[in-house]
């Protein structure tokens, strides 16, 4: 067995980093800032797009807390199975976004599904502060198909080479979620902060969405290989990292 220093901080940064140019996401956050542009509502992006981007954050969080508990209270003699599975889901997603950099959308993708996208489509139609706080939960969690692969498996790594024989969740772990998922709305705030500047800026935005988004898989793809791998080899004991 070969013991290695990961530096957790830098993984979590470059994978949330990675995470967050994602298409589904910012496909969402430039169809609110659209439809309010739309509906002549320019002076309520801010109020609204940062309501709905924090209960995003929310989201995410209370969800990676969960599933982090969920992680650590496996018993220790099954937790490497987990862990193994895990990576394999982990893989499998990354591949099929490299498959989405030849062939986007043909086939299986990590993608919001249809009648869920036609949902949050409906679900703009009225803006409202409350509407924004629904918007954002309901995002967030219809996203997780889409987003979910690098955040399971940075969670996986935090709990295999953190939490380990760990009774509940230090606040070191927290802080890093919260870091995470800081990283992971960056973009989303940038799309608020231009966009409140003139609908120009939403539409250059658009197309450097659309011109960029097969680029964008890929980059998740290798990412998420990458990660899967790192799982495999600590779940089978090959290396651990302290």
């Amino acid at each position: 067995m070969v013991t290695a220093t990961l530096p957790t901080l830098g993984a979590v940064i470059v994978t949330a980093a990675v995470d967050s140019i994602n298409p589904c996401a910012i496909g969402v956050a430039l169809l609110l800032v659209a439809t309010l542009i739309k509906q002549d509502r320019k002076k309520d992006i801010l109020k609204v797009g940062f309501i709905y981007i924090f209960f995003v954050f929310l989201t995410y969080l209370l969800a990676g807390i969960g599933i982090l508990y969920a992680l650590t209270s496996i018993p220790v003699q099954i937790a490497n199975y987990v862990t193994v599975f895990v990576a394999l889901i982990v893989i499998f997603g990354g591949l099929l976004e490299i498959k989405d950099f030849f062939w986007y959308g043909k086939g299986s993708s990590l993608m919001i599904p249809e009648e869920y996208a036609e949902k949050v489509a409906d679900k703009m139609e009225n803006l409202t502060v409350p509407a924004a706080v629904i918007l954002g939960v309901f995002v967030a969690a219809v996203e997780l198909p889409c987003t979910g692969g690098p955040y399971l498996a940075i969670l996986t790594i935090m709990q295999q080479t953190m939490l380990q024989g760990a009774t509940g969740i230090p606040l070191v772990a927290i802080g890093m979620m919260i870091v995470y998922n800081l990283i992971f709305v960056t973009p989303l705030i940038a799309i608020l902060l231009f966009s409140y500047f003139g609908s120009k800026q939403v539409d250059e935005m658009k197309k450097w969405k659309h011109m960029n988004k097969a680029r964008m898989r890929m980059a998740a793809g290798l990412l998420m290989i990458y990660l899967g791998w790192i799982l495999l080899i600590l779940a089978t004991g090959i290396i651990r990292f302290g």
